[in-house]
């Protein structure tokens, strides 16, 4: 992450610590009260993207995006039914031998 990306994200946190909008033009100013120098381009693609999202939730949820994607896959391919519990019923995968494998493709590594 360049310097420019990480000032804007400090001071897109910095605005809402302190529960003020986050605009360009404010994060432009946290950004040069802080001595660095960046391209206008960077506190407006921010600034746009924060829009309208609750940064404080988005803060709270960034370690649960891969736990919280299981169970919605699990919902969406019927995992609950009309208040029914569904058991999931797991495969147990046999594991192959290497002899088995070899011969799947008919021919081995070493022959």
């Amino acid at each position: 992450m360049s310097e420019s990306e990480l000032a804007c994200v400090y001071s897109a946190l910095i605005l809402q610590d302190a529960d003020i909008n986050i605009t360009a033009e404010k994060m432009t100013t946290l950004i040069k009260a802080a001595g660095l120098d960046v391209e206008p381009i960077w506190p407006s693609l921010f600034s746009k993207a924060l829009e309208g999202k609750d940064v404080g939730a988005l803060i709270m949820n960034v370690g649960s995006g891969a736990a919280a994607a299981a169970p919605a896959a699990g919902m969406a391919a019927g995992g609950d039914k009309g208040g029914e519990k569904v058991e999931e019923k797991k495969e147990e995968k046999k594991p192959e031998s290497e002899d088995e494998s070899d011969d799947d493709m008919g021919f081995g590594l070493f022959d």
